[in-house]
């Protein structure tokens, strides 16, 4: 009963989510994933407690190999998103430090 729960709270934050971002306008989705880079952050710390539970006791495999899955795509999403904003900022120093009539490389 717990985990259909739990099932049904991922599947309606999930719904809840893509009708927010399809609400923030074009010009705000860099920022915005830039803030949301900490959030991922906690998630990294999240599955790492969750997976050292799982392997540090006789709960079943499959709970472990999900939590290192779940790492793995916090972190993909953490570098990606600190990739991102990156570029981002270099692009907003490059338009400053320019002058007029210069082409950026």
């Amino acid at each position: 009963m717990k985990e259909i729960i739990l099932v049904a709270i991922f599947a309606v934050s999930t719904v809840v989510g893509y009708f927010l971002i399809n609400k923030v306008p074009s010009l705000l989705h860099t920022p915005l994933m830039s803030g949301m880079n900490a959030l991922s952050g906690v998630t990294v710390l999240g599955a790492i407690a969750a997976t050292a539970a799982a392997v540090g006791s006789s709960i079943s495999w499959v709970r472990a190999v999900c939590g290192i899955l779940a790492i793995a795509l916090a972190m993909i999403n953490v570098v990606g998103g600190f990739g991102v904003t990156n570029r981002m900022l270099k692009m907003i120093s490059g338009s400053k430090n320019r002058k007029d009539g210069e082409k950026s490389e």
